[in-house]
């Protein structure tokens, strides 16, 4: 019996990653203490897909532990012998990194650091997957040459990087916010892992993570607060950039099915921009048009001048790369598929008491 070892795992991508590795066969262990409720506020708790998990799956093991006890993470290596480690868990936003900065950087790098020497101590034949973020590039995307058109900045149809930013652009001489960097340090820790050591590692340098899973609050999770904002007519601010600044969106599922190709056929120290490419993106407005044709109901929202601090305006990935080496992996999902996903998720989860307006 295969075992993976899943952190984060009742977040967006952890808990897609347990759903989708124990329907392969896989037993699973979880590790998730809930930090994000402490980051982002009651709304931001992950118990619920917790308790949904251990519900569900007689063969998902969840261990209520901090990624940053050495003690305790050394435990579950030694009690399970894995074949796949994804480390999902993270402190992900830019704005409340700046208010504890050691907690952001313990968790980002620390936390990957005694996760990476476990692996390497008792499950070295195993792929360690690491879930990072397009703000290792800081804010070199804008300095690309961009156009502001009516609802979106876009960038020349001619220019390289139009199908979206490949791994080539760098990670250096830009402003990354603690966030970015402290995702930097783990970043390049799980590349040294694969490349020193030998070990088969990947850094998966996501665009905006969505799905229906997503416990979306005003810091992070883009989509799925939008909608949830449309859906109760909570207030919904703007921050800078017209509301023009463009994501592309990945749907939880297409980067797990990333993650499992990746698994089938490793290497040593990889690293892959992930995200909705060309496939599924949007700009801010966009966004809000599409959630309210969705749900029917029109966003209250405010527009603030002031755009957070190294916030990208464009960002569209570039997948090339992992097609090139997995080529039979594709995107299931466009991004009205996952904001019709999410605006029925949501409503399923009300409905049935798991979570409150």
């Amino acid at each position: 019996m295969s075992i993976a070892l899943i952190t984060g795992s009742a977040g967006l991508i952890g808990s897609e990653a347990v759903k989708f590795l124990i329907e392969k066969g896989f037993d699973v262990v979880g590790i998730d203490n809930n930090l994000r409720e402490y980051f982002f506020g009651k709304d931001a708790s992950t118990r619920w897909n917790k308790e949904f998990l251990t519900k569900k799956y007689k063969n998902y093991y969840h261990f209520d532990i901090d990624i940053r006890n050495e003690e305790e993470i050394a435990k579950v290596f030694k009690k399970f012998k894995f074949n796949l480690i994804i480390h999902t868990a993270a402190q992900p936003s830019h704005d409340w990194a700046a208010n504890e900065p050691f907690t952001d950087f313990t968790v980002n790098a620390n936390g990957t650091l005694t996760l990476l020497e476990n692996f390497r101590k008792y499950s070295s034949d195993a792929v360690f997957i690491f879930t990072s973020t397009n703000k290792v590039y800081g804010d070199t995307p804008n300095r690309l040459p961009l156009v502001e058109l009516d609802k979106r900045f876009e960038i020349a149809e001619n220019h390289p990087f139009y199908k979206g930013i490949d791994e080539t652009m760098s990670i250096d001489h830009t402003l990354h916010s603690l966030f970015g960097a402290s995702k930097v340090a783990a970043d390049i820790l799980v590349q040294e892992y694969g490349k020193y050591f030998n070990l088969k590692t990947a850094c998966f340098r996501g665009g905006c993570l969505t799905g229906p899973a997503h416990s979306g609050t005003k810091l992070h999770g883009f989509l799925s607060y939008l909608m949830r904002c449309c859906i109760w007519q909570n207030k919904y601010f703007i921050y800078g950039y017209k509301g023009k600044q463009v994501r592309d969106n990945i749907h939880s599922y297409d980067l797990v099915n990333m993650f499992w190709n990746f698994y089938q056929a490793p290497r040593k120290g990889e690293v892959y921009n992930a995200g909705g490419s060309r496939h599924s993106n949007c700009s801010m407005l966009e966004a809000i048009e599409l959630c309210e044709e969705i749900s029917g109901e029109k966003l209250n929202y405010e527009y603030v001048e002031q755009n957070r601090i190294g916030d990208h305006i464009w960002y569209i990935s570039d997948v090339s790369k992992f097609k090139s080496h997995y080529p039979e992996w594709n995107f299931k999902y466009n991004l009205r598929d996952i904001l019709n996903e999410i605006y029925d998720y949501q409503n399923y989860l009300y409905k049935n008491g798991i979570v409150e307006k």
